[in-house]
Order: structure tokens, then sequence, then C-alpha cells
């Protein structure tokens, strides 16, 4: 009953191969616990149950824009490894994947700094806009100015959900003109395909809950953004949205320069750009994310010689609560920590 085989059934020919870990990745496949092996209830776990606070130090980042960012750092030996953790949607410092991957650097004596997107942070941002799954800028200034300061630090990066999303976009534009000092990069649940993740989560159970959900915190924030700038957008349509395509036709595109949600999810998603990445990069996906369908995932014949793709059958999204761990840990948290260690060296 608590075993790990292969789920009944064909594999799916794009992610048969990267069951558990990809192939020379070194590390166990991940085990779902037999109770824990529905889709959704991993997902909730975290955001329900896992609790956590780390001591941490904020710092304000002044955009090029006019605009700013806040930083909360985990601090450490100034010659420890760093690595900079990119939330989810509507997440920040206080998501409990934020937690445990800090958790985790923090075991192993590295120092730690979440970027929290503008308005993530507990206080909305200056102009009228937002941040949005496309948007690499705030990453490339934030990273340039962590080299500026220290040239000669080891560092990596880890992206969860949006935040994987961004990082992978960054890598690939970037190319091989990543900062050397960036050694390696993991992204988690990533939604590769922003058009078929939003048609998923825009009908039936994901609709009415987790849809339901993120736009409650986004329409609060609009609301408070009309506040200081009224008609910066149209707020009634906002306000009427409940599904992605009507806040993202109502919003995300004509603020960000977009001709409509679909060509904002086209610009932004982040696969076209997987294959420029040059820099070592796990991918960790589940094929049960309620949020990305299992066509949305990166072909791995596609991928490029530095970028592993671990697809494992459970773990839902940002979920992969672990059989074999205390306190049912994150089995991608510890696998994330594991890789940057043999990167930041």
């Amino acid at each position: 009953m608590g075993g790990c085989g292969r789920p009944p059934g064909p594999p799916d020919a794009r992610t048969a191969a990267p069951l558990g870990v990809a192939a020379g990745a070194g590390s166990p496949t991940f085990c779902a616990p037999w109770w824990c092996r529905n889709r959704h209830l991993q997902t909730f776990w975290g955001p329900l149950l896992r609790r956590g606070r780390l001591p941490l130090r904020r710092e304000r980042v002044d955009t090029p824009d006019g605009d700013f960012v806040d930083l909360d750092w985990l601090d450490g030996p100034a010659e420890a490894p760093l690595v900079v953790v990119l939330h989810g949607l509507e997440g920040g410092v206080r998501s409990h994947y934020v937690v445990g991957l800090l958790g985790e650097a923090r075991a192993r004596g590295w120092r730690g700094v979440v970027l929290n997107f503008r308005s993530c942070s507990g206080e909305l941002n200056r102009l009228p806009r937002f941040y949005h799954s496309g948007d690499t800028g705030d990453l490339d200034t934030v990273v340039r100015r962590l080299i500026e300061r220290q040239p000669d630090q080891s560092l990596g990066i880890v992206g969860v959900s949006l935040g994987g999303n961004v990082l992978l976009k960054w890598l690939g534009e970037r190319g091989a003109d990543v900062p050397a000092q960036l050694r390696g990069a993991v992204a988690v649940s990533v939604p590769f395909d922003l058009v078929a993740c939003a048609r998923v989560l825009d009908r039936g159970f994901a609709r009415a809950v987790y849809t339901a959900s993120f736009l409650r915190t986004l329409r609060r924030k609009v609301r408070e953004k009309a506040r200081v700038y009224p008609g910066f957008v149209d707020v009634a349509a906002v306000a009427r949205a409940r599904t992605f395509a009507e806040y993202d036709r109502a919003l995300t595109a004509p603020l960000h320069g977009f001709a409509d949600e679909v060509d904002y999810w086209t610009r932004s998603s982040s696969g076209p750009h997987v294959a420029g990445i040059r820099v070592a990069t796990l991918l960790l996906s589940a094929r049960d994310d309620p949020f990305v369908p299992p066509e949305a995932l990166p072909d791995p014949a596609s991928l490029p010689p530095c970028v592993e793709l671990a697809v494992t059958p459970h773990g839902g999204h940002v979920g992969f609560v672990d059989a074999a761990r205390r306190r049912r840990a994150s089995w991608a948290e510890r696998r994330a920590i594991e890789f940057l260690t043999g990167e930041l060296k």
C-alpha cells in the first residue's frame, strides 16, 4: 500500500522517461505517502498545514523605472553560497515553500534571499503596474546588483511556479550571457505553457477553488491601486473577472503592453525559452499537477544538455509531500538544494 511503483495505465510518451529523477540526476526518486496521492491533497498540504518562520532582514531595492522590489535576507557568512528564491503567483516570503527552501539552505550554512515580486511584499508598488509571469526585468536587476556587491560569490536560483517561469524565461533570454557567478538553477512546478495552464485553471474544480482564490487577492490589489491611480485600468471589468482569461484581458494585457490575454500568455511562456538555457538547470514537475497539464511539459528530447527534467507521478502543484521525511517535508525543496550543492562548489 505504501510502495512507489509506476501508476497504472500507459505512460505519457512525452514524460515516461523522466519518471522520478532524470537520468544522471543522482538522487532517490520521490515517493508520495499512500494517503497523499491525490493531486489536490498534495497541493493543499503546504498552504494549509505547513508552518514556520525564519529570522530575515528586509532590504528595499529601487528599480530603474522608479519603482521598487523588496528583498528578504537569510544572513550567513559572506563567503557562503547565496540562493535566490522566486515565489509563485500571489506568494511571498511567508509561502510554505519559500520557508522550506530557506530552511534547507540554512541547514547547509548558506545564505538566502527572497525576491518579492512587485506588490507581493505587503506593500503595493509605486507605479500603475504589477508583476506578471513573463516579466524578467526585476530578476535581471537584482542579480546584477548582487554580483556587483560581491563579484566572487557563488550564486544559485530556485524559482517556484510563476517564479520558475520567470527564471527559465530569463535564463533562456540571457543564454550564454548569464553571469559566470550563477552556477545553477532549479525550477519547480513551472507553467511552461501559459495558454494550456490558463485553460485548465479556468474550468471546473480548478476555477472554483484555485482560480477564485488567486483572483480574490489580485482584485483587492487592483482596488487599492485604483485609489492612487483612478482609471489606470477598467476596474469594473477587473471586478467582474472570474477567470484568468477575463482578468488578464482586463488588466495584465493592457497594463503591460500585450494585445490581449492570449498574446500575454504566449509571449510570457517559458517553454520556448528553455532551449536557450546554458547554465546547469533542474526542472521538477508532477504529472498530476492540477495547474499544469502533462502536454504543457517540455519534451525531454528537446532539452539542452545542461537541463535535467524530473517528472514524478504524484506531487500536485508545489506539493511533493514526501513519505520518507519526518513532518512530511517537501521532496522538491530538498532535491533543489541537493542539486545546487553539486553546482555551488
